[in-house]
């Protein structure tokens, strides 16, 4: 039987507001039958702390230590807590929520969608596995996160690797359609990005500083030999077409499509009434 074919797009290092204006525009244009579902695997220029769509920068945000790493920073469309996009390769996943078999649920969503990422984690040889929380309380602490930090825990299906999180993913559904992305850490700066927020109290960020290295590992830590960028598209790529049993087309924007994309970045992602609203 003949596999679905789905485009591939791999942008390399972007802006930020062009990352997250490209997202959605893959999803429109996904919903008004001009793409198949698509694949897209990105990275981020400058280093930038995305925040999720309903996170309050006044009262999470540390916007001077922002500035102080010269990071970008912009609002995802999709849901989720805070992400330092630093030393990582970006997915994003653009299809129907009535592709066959797809689960009518966020969390079951999570699981097929994320099947390409388990396989990539193995392929780099890494005994990866699904995060399925198996108490009552950290089933709450999903439902009330103790920080605004993504990497401070894993979700429901996330990729674990020793007990500790090694990518973390958001989905949002509008038009009929998921876009689902999330980041896949090659290396992490757990100072850096516990700098980024604010707590409570000094206790809170002393807390969360000292727990995530427990709760949450880069690929490089796990691995002998150091992984490149290149090594990890050839394996997350040949992860997703296995794990979706989808082949993969490679597809380039034409000059009026990244003309659209840039309108919408300009209007939405690049604005400062989006990035900073309440």
């Amino acid at each position: 039987m003949t596999k679905p074919t789905w485009y591939f797009i791999n942008s390399g290092a972007c802006s930020p507001s062009f990352n997250m204006a490209l997202d959605e525009t893959l999803l429109d244009w996904h919903s008004e039958g001009i793409l198949p579902p698509i694949l897209r695997f990105y990275g981020w220029n400058p280093p930038t702390l995305s925040i999720g769509y309903f996170q309050n920068v006044d009262k999470e945000i540390n916007m001077e230590e922002v500035k102080k790493h010269n990071l970008g920073f912009v609002r995802r469309p999709t849901g989720g807590r805070g992400v330092l996009h630093e030393h990582e390769l970006t997915y994003s996943i653009i299809v129907s929520e009535n592709y066959p078999n797809m689960p009518v649920t966020v969390t079951e969503a999570y699981r097929v969608l994320s099947e390409g990422l388990l396989i990539g984690f193995q392929n780099l040889g890494l005994d990866a596995y699904f995060s399925v929380p198996d108490t009552a309380e950290k089933k709450n602490d999903l439902k009330n996160p103790k920080s605004a930090v993504c990497f401070d825990a894993p979700s429901w299906y996330e990729l674990v690797v020793e007990g500790k999180k090694v990518a973390g993913s958001a989905q949002t559904r509008q038009k009929g359609v998921i876009l689902q992305h999330g980041a896949i850490l090659l290396d992490l700066d757990e100072d850096k990005l516990v700098s980024l927020f604010k707590y409570s109290s000094d206790a809170v960020k002393d807390r969360v500083c000292k727990g995530l290295p427990s709760k949450a590992v880069a690929i490089n830590r796990l691995r002998d030999t150091p992984v490149t960028i290149e090594e990890c598209v050839k394996a997350f790529k040949e992860g997703f077409k296995a794990g979706l049993d989808i082949d993969l087309q490679p597809y380039s924007l034409t000059i009026d499509q990244l003309e659209y994309v840039h309108a919408l970045e300009t209007k939405r992602y690049a604005n400062d009434e989006w990035t900073y609203r309440k």
